[in-house]
């Protein structure tokens, strides 16, 4: 299986199954100096280990990540940083009944149509848990950020799960952190915690959007054409397992406005520039404006549930299929700290691009 990369100059390669032994990250392209350890990443994998409320997995994964090269006397050297995530709580016969059937919406029939061979223990490669692997990475890009960009924010939060979205004038970014639904309005937590606990109980699921935002980012970065900052971002987020759409900015619902409506106008402020509105998603030709980054993506439900399907089996015959395991009602709670992490990639990328080329920005305004 090729292509088990992504990015430029910060390049991570992410490596392991769900029910191997480990798995884990390559970092390439981390700047030297960087004040790093295990601890500095640890806590961004506790926001997304599974079994920590009713609403995830119950798989008890300590998600205890190693850092095994590139960091010396608590600074990264500039040498390629290796990190590792032991697996401790597989339970691989779950999935004895799913050896010979494809499970529908899930990878299992592409996998095997394409190399012949599959592992269908909880999915192999194409299970949510590599994305464990994206976090820790994302932890060294944020802790690099923190010396380039200390002003940086990136946060992520759900918006809508199935059909019950927030109510945008109760947006509290104080909440964010206080629901198990890492959501901005309070209210729409209660009501989905009822919602997915029915969802739950009936061995059914549901999808979600998550939106993520950056904060405190200059202007500048991105390039035109190849290079721009939103073709790396939609790349990105539309990589973590079970996404189906990315929007920057307005997104889709830019097709329902006029160019009256949708110009954010530009006005000359105390500090530079200012903007009336952010349609643009903080991004324009490709290049960021100095506003906030707004990406959003959707996940499907989860593809493991326990209604029987029609599938078919690897000899072509009729069947069906119930999934049994441990799998979360609704993935799109703990694809939360994973888009904050492709988010904190692709930006650190971009910082380290733009200072290769052009270093400080060359055009002055005022």
């Amino acid at each position: 299986m090729s292509i088990n990369s992504f990015g430029h100059l910060f390049r991570v390669t992410t490596w392991g199954e769900s029910h191997g032994p480990a798995l884990g990250a390559t970092v390439d392209g981390c700047p030297p100096g960087v004040p790093l350890d295990a601890a500095d990443l640890q806590v961004w994998l506790d926001r997304r280990k599974p079994g920590q409320n009713k609403f995830t997995t119950q798989r008890r994964e300590p998600d205890a990540v190693k850092i095994l090269s590139g960091v010396f006397q608590g600074q990264s050297t500039g040498t390629p940083i290796q990190l590792m995530i032991e697996n401790t709580d597989q339970r691989s016969k779950d999935y004895g009944d799913i050896a010979e059937k494809f499970r529908p919406g899930h990878a299992d029939i592409t996998y095997w149509q394409k190399y012949g061979i599959r592992d269908y223990r909880g999915g192999g490669r194409s299970s949510a848990r590599e994305t464990a692997a994206r976090v820790a990475a994302g932890g060294v890009a944020r802790a690099a950020l923190a010396s380039l960009l200390p002003d940086l924010q990136i946060t992520g939060y759900m918006v809508q799960m199935g059909e019950h979205g927030i109510d945008r004038t109760r947006f509290d970014w104080d909440q964010i952190g206080q629901n198990p639904f890492w959501t901005p309005d309070a209210q729409a937590a209660e009501t989905w915690a009822d919602y997915l606990d029915g969802l739950r109980k009936s061995g059914s699921s549901v999808g979600a959007m998550i939106e993520v935002v950056a904060r405190g980012l200059p202007a500048g970065l991105g390039a035109p054409v190849y290079g721009k900052l939103d073709t790396d971002l939609a790349a990105a987020m539309m990589s973590i397992n079970a996404v189906k759409g990315v929007e920057i900015g307005e997104g889709m619902a830019a097709a329902m406005l006029t160019g009256e409506a949708n110009a954010d106008e530009i006005s000359m402020g105390p500090d530079g520039p200012e903007y009336s509105s952010n349609h643009a998603g903080g991004i324009l030709g490709g290049i960021s404006t100095g506003q906030d980054v707004v990406v959003r993506f959707a996940v499907k439900p989860t593809s493991s549930i326990l209604t029987p399907r029609k599938t078919i089996t690897k000899s072509g015959e009729p069947a069906e299929i119930v999934t049994k395991g441990r799998h979360d009602p609704c993935v799109g709670i703990r694809a939360v700290p994973v888009g904050e992490a492709m988010m904190a990639c692709v930006l650190l990328d971009h910082v380290l691009l733009h200072r290769g080329q052009v270093g400080e920005n060359r055009g002055q305004i005022g």
